[in-house]
């Protein structure tokens, strides 16, 4: 078989989609379905527009919160807690008996940590003059 190796920055989305169901098939047959959904926690203003918010998924027994924003307008004001409170909950009901989350922001950790996560590593410099810090939690019914 012949073979050409090519780096894009743009590749087509048929074939990422191409590569994911690949990666699925493989994760499957060798660990087991992930039984991966989508998961997403959002609070709304008055007029319905979102001020804060939650995504991520769950898949092999566990919640990973990819992304979680709250408007400046909510800091300080346990939005972030609430929402995870709410993801960590749904993620229960699927069956989950762990949550990941990862940030850059020192400030974040510790939000994180006051819910109960803690650090399990630690990318240096990522990005520079910061640390990427990985933290997990045990989930249990309240």
């Amino acid at each position: 078989m012949n073979t050409t190796l090519e780096t894009t920055a743009n590749p087509l989305p048929e074939e990422l989609a191409f590569l994911g169901e690949r990666l699925t098939a493989f994760n499957d047959a060798d660990v087991g379905a992930s039984e991966r959904k989508v998961l997403a926690v959002f609070v709304r203003d008055d007029d319905g527009a979102v001020v804060a918010g939650i995504s991520g998924y769950t898949a092999w027994g566990w919640l990973y919160v990819q992304w979680l924003w709250v408007d400046e307008r909510l800091r300080g004001q346990h939005m972030a807690g609430r929402m995870l409170d709410a993801a960590e909950q749904e993620a229960m009901a699927r069956g989950c008996q762990s949550a990941w989350i990862d940030t850059f922001n020192p400030n974040a950790a510790k939000v994180y940590q006051r819910q109960g996560y803690q650090t399990f590593g630690e990318l240096a410099d990522f990005p520079i003059g910061r640390s990427r810090i990985f933290l997990q939690k045990k989930l249990s019914p309240a």
